[in-house]
């Protein structure tokens, strides 16, 4: 079984990963990405959804258009863990894979 994480633990790995922050209601973590258009956030979800089965580790999320709200918790543990740091690292490396960088 997976162990969650220390908050100390929680804070380090958050400071890395920019714009994810816990949430208030649960003991989880949450970033909402926007992409151009809904083509945009279809392409990153299905780039998360490969990476995601891969790791045998799946986000709940919630698309509207060109919006994609992400909570990342590890249910039978209880809370985060590393497995939930490593599905936001994959998905920060996605974004990155189906969006232009900033500026171009």
């Amino acid at each position: 079984m997976t162990h969650k994480l220390t908050a100390a633990d929680r804070a380090a790995a958050l400071a890395t990963l920019p714009g994810w922050t816990g949430r208030d209601d649960r003991d989880a973590i949450a970033k909402t990405y926007m992409f151009k258009d809904f083509a945009g956030a279809f392409a990153f979800m299905t780039a998360v959804a490969l990476a995601a089965e891969r790791m045998n580790h799946h986000p709940e999320w919630f698309n509207v258009w060109n919006r994609v709200e992400v909570t990342l918790s590890t249910h039978d543990a209880g809370g985060v863990t590393g497995k939930d740091i490593a599905l936001a690292r994959a998905m920060e490396d996605a974004v990155w894979k189906t969006e232009a960088p900033p500026g171009d």
